[in-house]
């Protein structure tokens, strides 16, 4: 019997596929145009001709000031002068140019879904500028339940991948995976994975994709895992589970993939969790502190695993590996705006935690000697919330990834 835990109530069925920009300023390339502004040749001969990208600086030092120009003033910008209109007129050659002279913003990009409408959206977090944008949809056109696909992201290649999921009223998982490119800002279907799988744990390790466990088509969990390396987009098989298991919340640490079933609170049976080695391709049984305190979502910051927990009065708390235990660390729980089911992800010592109406909590966690604890290293968090616009209030989110560009 599965006992993967969702973190609220069931999501409604979402169609993939329709389109739903219907935020301003888009994020989403231009259309072919016949105007001569659109022409590369026109663009250097302006240069040659020597109308500059901002009077009295080199085009270099222009350059590099206008691509740091947020994406919402990219409108009125694109007035100023032909060049700038050039600059400015496609994402693909902005974000193009970012990458060449090596910018690397986060972006949070949430996979959210409508509750009234069952519409699919990503929607974009400039965590720079606090400006929300939105991509163009997933080119999949099956009815889907959102919880039960897996996203992984490459961050600094500014990549992210969506994996398998199920088809709604037949319980039938998918095995479409699809690729985003930020520089390009579109989607790409990419080979299958070998078998379909949902609710599964999914993780990048040394830039391969990991896929496993999850339930399969006939309702049964899966034991089977699988490996894609996204140079070729080719999977595949890895060492079998050793168990059937579906999978709540799965973590990279210290180059391993931990894979957790879920929970339910009370603790009827303890939950089941494995451990995955990719150097000797080989699972092991995940410890028993680590599986039964891995009550939320986790992210990995300084080389440890924190767990937002939906447990505990919604605290962060961090695992020890030395005495398998978990310990709540100093400071507030999350915000009262953050409401299940959360999404989360990390950059550097900041968590992102994404609640229903895509409201952001963004926690700054810092090191600390804790003096009463014989010098042990602890932790402590502080919450700042970033609310999303009105217009998001039908949404929730289901997950979460950063990508840089």
């Amino acid at each position: 019997m599965q006992r993967v835990r969702v973190s609220s109530q069931r999501g409604a069925v979402h169609k993939l596929g329709d389109s739903q920009m219907t935020l301003s300023p888009k994020f989403r390339l231009a259309m072919a145009s016949p105007s001569t502004l659109l022409d590369t040749s026109l663009e250097l001969e302006l240069s040659l001709k020597g109308e500059p990208l901002i009077p009295g600086l080199p085009d270099d030092i222009a350059l590099n000031c206008l691509l740091r120009v947020p994406v919402s003033s990219h409108l009125s910008c694109r007035a100023v002068c032909r060049r700038w209109h050039f600059l400015f007129w496609t994402k693909e050659s902005f974000f193009t140019r970012r990458k060449e002279l090596g910018f690397n913003d986060p972006w949070l990009f949430v996979f959210a879904f409508q509750r009234c409408t069952g519409k699919i959206h990503w929607k974009v977090l400039d965590l720079r500028h606090l400006t929300w944008h939105e991509i163009p949809p997933m080119p999949c056109k099956d009815k889907v339940c959102p919880h039960g696909s897996r996203s992984v992201s490459m961050p600094r290649e500014g990549t992210l991948f969506v994996c398998g999921g199920v088809v709604s009223d037949m319980d039938c998982p998918l095995d479409l995976v699809v690729k985003y490119e930020m520089d390009r800002n579109r989607w790409t279907v990419l080979d299958s994975m070998l078998t379909p799988r949902s609710f599964f744990a999914s993780g990048v390790i040394d830039g391969m994709i990991y896929v496993a466990g999850g339930n399969s088509a006939d309702l049964f969990e899966l034991d089977s895992a699988e490996v894609m390396d996204p140079s070729d987009g080719n999977w595949h098989p890895i060492s079998q589970m050793g168990t059937n298991m579906a999978s709540y919340d799965a973590a990279v640490l210290n180059g391993k993939l931990l894979v957790t079933e879920g929970w339910l609170w009370p603790f009827f049976v303890s939950p089941r969790g494995q451990v995955y080695d990719p150097r000797s391709d080989s699972w092991e049984t995940m410890a028993v502190g680590l599986r039964e305190g891995w009550t939320g979502s986790s992210v990995v910051v300084y080389g440890r695993l924190f767990v937002v927990s939906e447990l505990e009065r919604m605290k962060l708390k961090v695992y020890d590996s030395d005495s398998d235990s978990w310990e709540t660390i100093e400071g507030p729980a999350l915000p009262e705006q953050i409401c299940k089911p959360f999404a989360v992800n990390s950059n550097g010592n900041r968590i992102f935690v994404v609640g229903r109406n895509l409201h952001v909590a963004v926690g700054n966690i810092s090191p600390a000697v804790k003096n009463d604890d014989g010098g042990k290293l602890g932790f402590s968090v502080w919450w700042d919330v970033v609310e999303s616009p009105e217009k998001f209030s039908d949404l929730t989110p289901s997950s979460s990834q950063i990508l840089f560009a």
